[in-house]
């Protein structure tokens, strides 16, 4: 089992340098400073190097978002040992995590630069960040809730409609509440006591300890 500490490797560690200095071009400038010029200049390698790793513009833009998505830490279930409390760690440092990149200023100018670009048919972007950003979160968090389920340690039999749950318990309408720039609301020291909320929710729901619990009740 791969979760704790560890993160999506699927750029070289220079590719990760030139999609963080990308990201910080869009945050502080918009989409009109992401240029091929303009990332290149910023992280010291050629307009060569950029077709290369990542193809056209709309390539570029999914290779970042990958890159942003790759900050909440992967699962893949190897069959290791997993008790109540491993499994329990698992779900918390991943609502954690997640609270942490929705927070970000990269997480927040994509999504605002997607949600303006929403009535155009020619911006890819809101498609992107759902194929290369959510659908990535989602498989890797539906992967940890299937192996808490083989375990016996939690039980659903939707496991989409368990995640939809988990995910509304850690994010609530904080995200919304973080685009609009609400006071507030990106207080990231009050995130871990968040996330150990939503996951203490979670069990109450789903959890077979709990389920056993209120039958002897």
């Amino acid at each position: 089992m791969n979760l704790a500490g560890e993160r999506q490797q699927e750029f070289t560690p220079r590719q990760h340098a030139v999609l963080e200095r990308a990201l910080e071009l869009l945050v502080a400038g918009g989409e009109k400073a992401l240029t091929t010029a303009g990332v290149a200049r910023a992280a010291n390698c050629s307009k060569e190097s950029l077709y290369k790793w990542f193809g056209d513009r709309d390539g570029l833009l999914a290779a970042m978002i990958a890159h942003q998505a790759s900050k909440v830490r992967a699962f893949s279930d190897d069959g290791a040992p997993m008790d109540h409390d491993r499994f329990r760690a698992h779900l918390t440092g991943f609502a954690q995590d997640l609270l942490e990149v929705l927070a970000s200023d990269v997480s927040l100018a994509l999504n605002r630069l997607a949600i303006g670009q929403a009535s155009r048919e020619e911006s890819r972007l809101g498609q992107l960040l759902v194929e290369q950003g959510r659908r990535r979160i989602d498989q890797s968090a539906g992967a940890l809730l299937d192996a808490g389920r083989r375990r016996g340690l939690v039980a659903f039999e939707d496991g989409d409609e368990a995640y939809r749950t988990l995910y509304g318990l850690v994010v609530r309408d904080l995200h919304v509440r973080m685009l609009l720039g609400e006071e507030g609301a990106r207080q990231r020291e009050t995130f871990a006591a968040r996330a150990e909320q939503a996951v203490e929710k979670f069990f109450a729901l789903y959890g077979v300890w709990e389920m056993k619990g209120r039958a002897l009740a």
